[in-house]
């Protein structure tokens, strides 16, 4: 391996470990989050009486009373299997300027609640009526979030599917960071900022949590149909960009050098009531 290339893969390890942020927010809007907490819950089984539209209406109040009013929370979101390796699993995401907002979110959900429910034992029975929609077990991942971004123009006003595409970071000993921005800057400019069908994009690398090589892509669209047709127009565009078949051959060979070749899909619904 050469010096530079050895240099590259430590920063990039570094990256990966500690804080991507300062490898790939250069350029990115200063109101977009850096960090990114998702919570991986399962719902209550035993749970006789479960009715989604009272889970819903607890999770809102909860919402509006507790997470619209900390400060310290930048958006949160909900979102509900449609096709993933679990069908019990819900994921609660919320969202923060810094590090050290993540440390702060919890002691003022804790007042705001006392706020919203001054009375002991209303509270308890809130939370309790709310617990037991979810089972004891949860995980908890932090990511990073990177540039390149594409943003909602608008709060949707319907929910959305969620088409999350999990990636594993190789480190491949010709590469660079400067080959990899490059590439990844090109792929979004001609390819998802051009797609129609995919609303948003957010990408995410690994910051703390159980698996540091991931990289992870949020895709939101419209409905269930639209996932095929972005992929249909994803091929079409890369066409457009790339007109000569081996150039482009060369393009795809040159990015994959940077992942393992083994990812995941998995599609879900975000649910646009419980949204901040």
């Amino acid at each position: 391996m050469k010096p530079t290339n050895q240099i590259f893969a430590i920063i990039l390890t570094l990256f990966l470990s500690l804080n991507p942020m300062s490898l790939f927010s250069q350029g990115e809007a200063p109101k977009r989050p850096k960090f990114v907490a998702a919570t991986t819950m399962h719902w209550n089984m035993d749970l006789e009486d479960f009715n989604m539209d009272e889970w819903k209406a607890i999770e809102k109040e909860f919402l509006d009373k507790v997470t619209m009013k900390n400060e310290f929370i930048m958006g949160a979101s909900v979102y509900l299997h449609l096709f993933s390796t679990d069908n019990t699993e819900l994921i609660s995401v919320q969202t923060f300027a810094s590090w050290e907002d993540m440390g702060k979110f919890g002691q003022r959900n804790n007042e705001l609640i006392k706020e919203a429910w001054p009375d002991e034992a209303e509270r308890k029975a809130f939370m309790k009526k709310r617990n037991a929609y979810y089972a004891n077990e949860h995980s908890d991942e932090i990511y990073a979030t990177i540039s390149g971004a594409k943003l909602l123009a608008e709060k949707p006003t319907q929910d959305m599917v969620m088409y999350l595409r999990k990636n594993y970071f190789s480190f491949p000993e010709d590469g660079s960071q400067d080959e990899f921005e490059t590439l990844r800057k090109e792929g979004f400019d001609a390819i998802i900022d051009k797609n129609e069908y995919i609303k948003a994009y957010y990408p995410n690398v690994h910051a703390w949590g159980s698996e540091r090589t991931e990289f992870i892509e949020a895709y939101y669209l419209d409905t269930m149909c639209d996932v095929d047709k972005m992929f249909d127009r994803n091929t079409e565009l890369i066409k457009e960009a790339f007109p000569d078949e081996e150039a482009r051959k060369a393009k795809m060979k040159a990015w994959g050098n940077y992942f393992t070749g083994v990812h995941g899909d998995y599609l879900y619904t975000w649910i646009h009531e419980l949204s901040k």
